[in-house]
């Protein structure tokens, strides 16, 4: 049974394309952190929310499954009480963390540049 996407080339730049909605949820802030957080270890829900600081438990959890369904994301529940479910990263999203990593790691590290830039961009527009 041939899909829908057997014939598509591939082009986040059109709406139509189905990698726009994966490449969202992989770069939006919750994606993204989520990403970063899992590519160490795998973590529990709990652990998750604690290292994603400011996440709310509903944003997580849509968080999950989105990226999940896209296959970046394992869950594993195991079959204990009280129950406990363990996220990990596939082999693609440890991929797909890497290099959001790098681009985490890039901005982090010239915050210096990104507050000077603020700050003259603040100062030129009567100090917002």
């Amino acid at each position: 049974m041939a899909s829908d996407t057997d014939d598509l080339a591939f082009d986040v730049f059109s709406r139509r394309c189905p990698s726009r909605s994966t490449l969202e949820h992989a770069t939006g802030r919750w994606g993204s952190l989520t990403l970063g957080a899992l590519y160490e270890e795998g973590l529990r829900f709990n652990e998750l929310r604690r290292r994603v600081d400011g996440v709310s438990e509903k944003m997580l959890s849509q968080t999950l499954h989105a990226l999940e369904r896209d296959g970046l994301v394992l869950r594993e529940a195991q079959p204990v009480n009280p129950p406990r479910v363990d996220y990990e990263l596939t082999p693609l999203g440890r991929e797909v963390a890497g290099q959001l990593l790098g681009l985490i790691r890039l901005v982090e590290g010239r915050m210096d540049e990104v507050l000077g830039a603020r700050s003259r961009y603040d100062e030129a527009r009567g100090g917002r």
